[in-house]
């Protein structure tokens, strides 16, 4: 309803930056992709690849990544950013490495503290009943292989999505491509 003040996007490049008129934007990210572009400020974070990070599969495993390149120029980890934006306005998060911050994470959630695991999960009830609608269901990303910011950003990727939309290279072709690169 365009009545945010402040709007802090972590990553988030799938917004829809008219409807955030009159608020101010920080975005935080990485590749300067859609959200950063409507930013008043922007913040520059760390890629996956670029940064030590804790990921939970489809099913439910907890999986461990290794940096595998130093961020480029100023850009930091996330959390780094948001503790030192912490200290800007003299409020504390309570942590300043880290080791901190995957320490509190695992005593909230201790499953994260088991990497390569998986967690029984409780059934829990959830939902409602609803009435059936005859509509099919359709998918909802019409450009699937470009849904990330890296993506996008990726040469090779632009030439392998056109290749399939003009339906002049196979699948196989495309996948050895993007090995390649």
């Amino acid at each position: 309803n365009k009545k945010l003040d402040f709007v802090w996007l972590l990553g988030a490049d799938e917004v829809d930056i008219d409807r955030l008129d009159g608020a101010f934007v920080v975005y935080q990210g990485h590749h300067g992709d859609k959200g950063a572009h409507g930013a008043d400020v922007v913040l520059p974070g760390a890629a996956y690849t670029e940064k030590d990070g804790i990921y939970v599969n489809t099913e439910g495993r907890v999986q461990y990544s290794n940096r595998a390149a130093f961020p480029p120029g100023e850009a930091r980890e996330d959390w780094a950013i948001i503790r030192a934006f912490s200290g800007h306005i003299n409020k504390t998060i309570g942590m300043d490495s880290l080791s901190e911050v995957r320490e509190a994470l695992c005593e909230a959630y201790p499953h994260f503290a088991e990497g390569d695991a998986i967690a029984n999960a409780k059934w829990s009830k959830f939902g409602g009943r609803g009435k059936m609608d005859a509509t099919p269901i359709t998918n909802s990303l019409d450009n699937f292989h470009m849904t990330c910011a890296i993506s996008r950003a990726s040469e090779t990727m632009a030439e392998c999505r056109k290749a399939l939309l003009d339906d002049t290279v196979d699948e196989t072709a495309i996948s050895s491509t993007v090995a390649a690169e």
